[in-house]
């Protein structure tokens, strides 16, 4: 078979290993871009400007899962590592959506079902490799699949179990508008058979919309107790009015975190989970990295790295945690995001004292704050390293202030993207 590999970074080097396996496949690597990886000795090749237009006389097209699938023009089939791993996958697949919050559903869901005895894989956006791990799967296996809207795109099968979450604007500068965000999201529910089920935000319009988008399956909100789903109430999960357990063996900081911990423990209980290995479960997950992660105290204020959020409801749960003092570092690349929300939020807690922009977009939010009648919480840092932001919020935090990182935007003006913006602040915090 003649398969073009359409992308050639890090998804795209491990779509070339699994196809490569097979000595009858014919591979082509294919990048409008020269790629930052290293090309496999003898391997043919397609780089340059226009490269995914030239796809004619291939069978197969994976594309990376940035990789638009519009952009791609060729007489075969197009495809990509997620669709290769639904149809092949031996496990029964809980796939888990969204536009914050997916990560920490999707850790705490492989948490519980691994306290429970049984191997979760954890793969997707987070964790391993899909396709990397696809051999090792077996049939009483469970798998955890975090799946982005480019992973979602052009999805031919839906999971047996969805998790829909709070779905807000992001990747505008990607997808072609906020329909074809949401419609790509879709693909998780749209495929769902009799049997499967749907777990989906309590009050989000677009969770909604594609929860009811078919009629196959059940649906069931979760966070409220309306639909049998798991809620909180007064410090305590439930369902059913039953209580499964108390919500301090959660060891993560923010309401947002309890509402994922709702859906986690709702689709456990769907599974049949055990209450023993829910609390074993929600004990055992400390956080995700570049989430609400705690660095240090220094100076007597507490220093948090949330590098993770890259869109505005992000930076909103992240204020809304905390009822300390709060400098807030916000701003990066802009994503055409809208920031209205963060404003608000920001002008409603009496407790943010300050607000330091950073990156290529702080001049266009300076003056959006400024037109919100805020701009007295604000400061522009012209910083161009981790080591200035974090001496200015050193200079300015008082005893019993948190500082936060909650930037809201991509980070690939100054950082190379959010893993080494949260780690240069970790670092540079840890070196105070």
């Amino acid at each position: 078979m003649k398969i073009a590999i359409a992308g050639y970074g890090l998804e795209g080097e491990a779509n070339y290993r699994y196809w490569s396996a097979d000595a009858a496949n014919e591979l082509t690597i294919v990048d409008e871009r020269q790629p930052g990886r290293e090309i496999p000795s003898g391997a043919e090749t397609i780089i340059g400007d226009g490269a995914f237009e030239k796809l004619d006389g291939f069978d197969l097209v994976i594309r990376t899962a940035g990789l638009a699938p519009y952009k791609i023009k060729t007489d075969g089939k197009i495809w990509s590592a997620t669709n290769e791993f639904f149809a092949q996958c031996p496990a029964p697949i809980i796939g888990v959506t969204g536009t914050k919050g997916k990560g920490t559903m999707s850790s705490l869901i492989a948490a519980i079902f691994e306290a429970a005895g049984k191997k979760a894989w954890l793969v997707g956006n987070i964790g391993i490799s899909a396709i990397d791990a696809l051999g090792e799967v077996g049939s009483e296996d469970i798998v955890v699949f975090e799946l982005s809207s480019f992973q979602l795109w052009d999805l031919e099968r839906s999971p047996q179990t969805a998790v829909i979450g709070l779905i807000e604007p992001d990747h505008l500068n990607v997808h072609v508008d906020m329909e074809d965000y949401v419609n790509a999201k879709g693909h998780i529910r749209s495929h769902q058979k009799d049997g499967d089920v749907c777990i989906y935000h309590p009050t989000n319009h677009y969770s909604h919309q594609l929860a009811t988008s078919v009629s196959a399956g059940t649906i069931t909100r979760y966070a409220i107790p309306d639909d049998g789903g798991v809620y909180e109430r007064d410090g305590e999960f439930l369902q059913k009015g039953d209580v499964i357990c108390p919500t301090d063996l959660l060891q993560l900081i923010g309401q947002h975190n309890i509402e994922n911990a709702c859906a986690a423990i709702s689709v456990a209980r769907a599974h049949g989970v055990s209450i023993d290995a829910i609390e074993e479960g929600l004990k055992s997950f400390k956080g995700l990295p570049h989430r609400l992660e705690y660095v240090r105290k220094f100076g007597e204020a507490d220093y948090y790295n949330d590098s993770f959020s890259s869109a505005p409801p992000a930076t909103v749960a992240a204020l809304k945690s905390f009822e300390q003092p709060e400098i807030v570092i916000i701003g990066g690349v802009d994503k055409a995001n809208d920031f209205s929300i963060v404003i608000d939020t920001i002008r409603s807690k009496a407790n943010v004292k300050e607000v330091m922009l950073i990156g290529e977009i702080r001049q266009k939010l300076a003056e959006q704050f400024s037109q919100a009648g805020v701009s007295a919480k604000v400061t522009v840092l012209d910083a161009t390293t981790m080591e200035d932001i974090v001496g200015y919020a050193r200079q300015v935090a008082a005893p019993g202030d948190v500082v936060l990182l909650s930037p809201g935007t991509a980070s690939f003006d100054m950082f190379k993207d959010f893993y080494d913006r949260g780690d240069q602040f970790r670092n540079v915090v840890n070196s105070l």
